[in-house]
């Protein structure tokens, strides 16, 4: 019974080290492990200007929430977590993002998450989040059922709120946690992300929050130009940077590795995510 979880099913099936590793790191931050990288804007740059000339509006944001969703469909262990030690398996795909109607300091901030099945293509994707921003920005009539919930918390004395959060976050550690809940919250979620390049400054390592369950933290820095060798010859080229902050206990280093690669690869031509994934690839039982 206590096993049950409305966002994703227990593991029993995994190596035994990776079976204990939950019990080992209890904490979130005990596993936290860095990586950073960054990819050729060329073929975006390309890529973008060939889409706008067919009235399709696309971003980096978006390729890039894009390419992370369909790595994590041909790489399900990423999309698992880990709850009171034990390691579980997504059903779907959830993605949160926060973002400021205007970019200027006292404007209010908003935190959206969506969900996806992972065999969507780019212009889905890039579609679904579009629409999501522009609901709450352009066509935002009040608060979104996120906000809500945050201003509710916020509404209580902080005495009691200190109790509150406590109980809460041991209700999810032991799967009593409301859907409602887990569904409005922008921490229960696959992987979060920022775009630091909209602010025009580079990436940081984000942490990962000990509410909820994201273990994937992805931060986008501005794009520069850099020197790099190609066919021996040093060129200067565009390239974005990202960061990752990730938890390592529901996902083994070589595992990332390969899931890494070939989000690098996928990067590389953008254009092979406007082909829907046929079927996801399923974790084991």
């Amino acid at each position: 019974m206590f096993n049950k979880r409305p966002d994703g099913r227990l593991l029993r099936n995994i190596e035994p080290l990776q079976l204990i590793t939950g019990f080992l790191m209890k904490r979130r931050y005990d596993a936290m492990n860095m990586y950073e990288d960054s990819f050729d804007c060329t073929m975006w740059d390309k890529y973008i200007k060939e889409k706008e000339a067919e009235g399709i509006r696309l971003d980096y944001m978006q390729i890039f929430i894009a390419g992370i969703v369909r790595t994590i469909a041909l790489y399900p262990r990423l999309n698992r977590f880990v709850m009171n030690g034990k390691i579980y398996a997504r059903p779907k795909i959830w993605v949160s993002f926060t973002i400021h109607p205007e970019l200027h300091i006292d404007s209010p901030d908003t935190t959206i998450k969506l969900c996806f099945e992972g065999t969507e293509s780019i212009i889905e994707i890039a579609n679904i989040i579009h629409e999501a921003i522009r609901k709450e920005t352009v066509l935002r009539t009040e608060e979104n059922d996120t906000d809500k919930l945050a201003r509710f918390f916020t509404a209580i004395p902080s005495g009691i709120l200190n109790v509150v959060v406590a109980v809460l976050m041991w209700m999810d550690r032991h799967n009593m946690l409301p859907k409602a809940i887990i569904n409005f919250s922008p921490f229960h979620t696959s992987f979060y992300i920022t775009n630091l390049k909209s602010l025009g400054i580079n990436y940081v390592y984000h942490h990962t929050c000990e509410f909820g369950t994201n273990g994937l933290f992805f931060a986008m820095g501005k794009e520069k130009m850099v020197p790099v060798v190609e066919k021996g010859e040093i060129i200067s080229q565009k390239r974005m940077g990202f960061s990752l902050v990730s938890d390592e206990r529901f996902c083994d280093g070589l595992y990332f590795a390969k899931a890494l690669r070939e989000l690098r690869k996928i990067m590389k031509n953008p254009a092979v995510l406007e082909k829907p994934l046929e079927k996801k690839v399923e974790d084991i039982k």
